[in-house]
């Protein structure tokens, strides 16, 4: 397959391809996603085949008008308005009860469809454009760091789909937060740039999915039913106070200098490979984690020792992608 890079002058063209069964890669205002007709079986199958992705593994469909969620959900709860009129356009995915319509391929047989009405004007654009919705997870090859540039996904697709739009976009850097509203009640699934408390400020009683609290338990949300957003490194987590963290990185790096760190506000590590600096706050983070984790691996780091200390808002989404980088090997000093 013949893969074209253009930019949003030629967006057109890619909805053009939507419209006909293509694959076409986008940017948002989370990361990249790979999109096709979300209606058209042949080009959702695509999408699996252009990542690896398992069947069995849900997918999320992106609108470009809040009126577009009549063709996929019934039954929307108040709860379920609440969070609309407050957060879309925007970086929050609802599961909600499917129309008959929405078929088993996008939902992996679920009862339940993802929907996501993304902030991003060239994703919207294109959605608009195509005449149709768009069944998009982020993309990557399945498995590896979500990519937020474009040259990340060339890294990746290149070969495997019709259309790359080269944009701007992917400021937040992780993907959506995910809000199961399907019951009574309101469940996070998967934490992102709507955090749980900005949630409960709607809904009081909005809590986290068990299953990212307990590692343990398999979060039932589309895009974390796998192992993800690992590099081909072996990443490892120390966790504590800032001086206990870099003086137990700094006795690994005398041991073992062919290893990169990670750092949690401006460390220094002269005996690393290569050291990265997520920011300064954990929105900082979570924009620069997945490209960074990338970085390491295209200076052949075989360790990376990242820096960290549990916070609340954004944090929260940060340790879930963080912890599933590392496999969750995680030191605490």
């Amino acid at each position: 397959m013949k893969t074209k890079v253009i930019t949003q002058e030629n967006i057109h063209e890619a909805a053009k391809c939507l419209a006909d069964g293509g694959t076409v890669v986008f940017p948002t205002e989370t990361v990249y996603g790979l999109g096709a007709d979300a209606f058209n079986d042949d080009a959702v199958s695509k999408i699996f085949e252009a990542k690896g992705r398992p069947g069995d593994n849900p997918l999320i469909v992106h609108i470009s008008h809040v009126s577009q969620l009549s063709r996929l959900a019934k039954n929307v709860s108040p709860r379920a308005k609440l969070l609309i009129e407050k957060f879309w356009p925007g970086p929050l995915t609802l599961i909600l009860p499917k129309c008959d319509s929405v078929s088993s391929r996008v939902t992996a047989g679920l009862e339940t469809v993802a929907v996501r009405f993304p902030s991003n004007p060239i994703a919207q654009n294109l959605i608009s454009l195509s005449g149709t919705l768009v069944a998009a997870p982020s993309a990557n090859l399945s498995g590896s760091p979500s990519p937020t540039v474009c040259a990340d996904v060339v890294d990746d697709l290149d070969g495997r789909v019709d259309y790359i739009i080269d944009g701007t976009g992917c400021e937040i850097g992780l993907e959506s937060t995910v809000v199961d509203v399907s019951t009574g009640k309101t469940v996070v699934l998967r934490p992102g740039g709507v955090t749980l408390e900005m949630i409960k400020e709607l809904i009081p009683d909005a809590e986290l999915d068990k299953g990212l609290i307990d590692a343990d338990s398999v979060p039932k949300c589309p895009g974390l039913k796998y192992t993800h957003y690992s590099p081909k490194a072996d990443v490892i987590v120390v966790q504590g106070e800032k001086k206990n963290v870099r003086a137990y990185i700094g006795s690994m790096l005398s041991q073992n200098s062919d290893c990169g760190v990670l750092t949690y506000g401006g460390g220094t590590y002269d005996g690393a490979k290569l050291v990265l600096d997520a920011g300064a706050d954990m929105t900082s983070y979570a924009h620069n984690l997945f490209s960074h984790l990338r970085t390491f691996d295209k200076h052949g780091v075989c360790t990376v020792y990242a820096e960290f200390n549990p916070e609340n808002g954004m944090g929260t989404a940060v340790r879930n992608r963080l912890y599933k980088a590392a496999g969750h090997k995680i030191v605490e000093v």
